[in-house]
């Protein structure tokens, strides 16, 4: 009877497992609305890296468009792209509207990697991309809290999150740079 009980305990604990693993979400399996309003699947990213970044236009930090710009110049197509996620969250510095933003983004630095509409990337009201972007239990790979703008995060070919990179190094870190170019 031991036996049975170890086999039925060691089966349902299987199943949890395997039920908890499945329930994993993918960075493919949610969606956002572009910065002109239109509805985005993030699954049309499917084998691509992707880096997502929290962007704002009276930052400090401001300046990393021009180096997101150069690395999706240099590296955006068929295997990389990156995606920018305006926030307000910090020092009220991304005040303006999608379109303002657009209009700043285009203007001061030619972005042209795509631009998602103004979020929240913590707190109450965060975006459910980056409360999974953001928390272990959801990712299944760390707890990476967004301290600042411009924090980035590396999505795999398979909609994987792979790490995250702190707000104030640059989008061309080694780090970064490794990881685009499988070094």
């Amino acid at each position: 009877m031991k036996h049975i009980f170890l086999f039925c305990l060691f089966c349902l604990s299987s199943l949890f497992c395997l039920s908890s693993f499945a329930q994993t979400k993918s960075f493919y399996d949610f969606s956002a609305t572009d910065i002109d309003g239109h509805k985005v699947s993030l699954s049309q990213y499917k084998g691509k890296k992707v880096l997502v970044v929290n962007v704002a236009s009276e930052c400090g930090n401001t300046p990393q468009y021009a180096k997101l710009q150069e690395l999706y110049e240099k590296y955006g197509g068929e295997k990389f792209t990156i995606v920018g996620f305006p926030a307000n969250n910090f020092g009220e510095q991304e005040p303006g509207s999608n379109a303002e933003i657009k209009k700043f983004c285009t203007g001061q630095y030619h972005v042209t990697f795509p631009m998602m509409s103004k979020i929240s990337v913590k707190g109450d009201d965060i975006d459910p991309l980056y409360a999974w972007l953001t928390t272990k239990s959801e990712n299944g790979v760390l707890d990476a809290p967004v301290t600042w703008n411009f924090q980035k995060f590396m999505i795999d070919e398979n909609g994987h999150l792979v790490g995250s990179v702190k707000p104030k190094t640059s989008p061309d870190t080694q780090e970064i740079m490794d990881w685009i170019e499988n070094k």
